[in-house]
């Protein structure tokens, strides 16, 4: 995800909110993200952030193919 903030904005503020708001959507959507969550959350405490500089073209790139990188190729998923 490439997300453009004012300097003045603060990064975890920021972070805290696409947390929050994502994982309210996606429970409010997928019933078994409800019951796996058991109160915990959904996301890891933690998060990463870098500036992008020279290289954002490449890093947008990198962003826009991320789905078909990570995707499995010979996985099957089962959800009860």
């Amino acid at each position: 995800m490439i997300v453009e903030i004012a300097p003045s904005v603060s990064i975890a503020v920021i972070v805290q909110k696409l947390k929050s708001h994502s994982s309210m959507e996606l429970k409010r959507k997928f019933k078994y993200i409800r019951e796996m969550d058991g109160g915990c959350g959904i996301w890891s405490v933690g998060y990463f952030v870098s500036s992008i500089g020279l290289n954002e073209k490449m890093i947008a790139k990198y962003v826009a193919r991320q789905d078909k990188h990570d995707r499995p190729r010979n996985a099957s998923f089962e959800f009860s």
